[in-house]
């Protein structure tokens, strides 16, 4: 997440995209940041042991949502 805000800070933009399972964690770190409504996407958790198939379902899940946080500054 820190990596997403300082690519933006410099004017690239970027989405994060982290597991449902670290939700909690990413809005402290927003937080912390001073940003508690920064915009991200999530999968569903897990995806260590997910297939090909189950993270390519994964990825369709969210790309609306990561082209939406791409875009939003255009």
């Amino acid at each position: 997440m820190h990596d997403s805000v300082t690519i933006e800070q410099h004017g690239i933009p970027s989405a994060y995209i982290c597991t449902d399972a670290f939700e909690p964690t990413v809005k402290a770190m927003a937080e912390v940041q001073g940003l508690p409504d920064y915009p991200y996407a999530a999968v569903r958790h897990p995806i260590g042991r997910a297939t090909d198939a189950e993270l390519r379902a994964k990825a369709a899940a969210v790309v609306d949502r990561v082209c939406e946080l791409l875009t939003a500054g255009s």
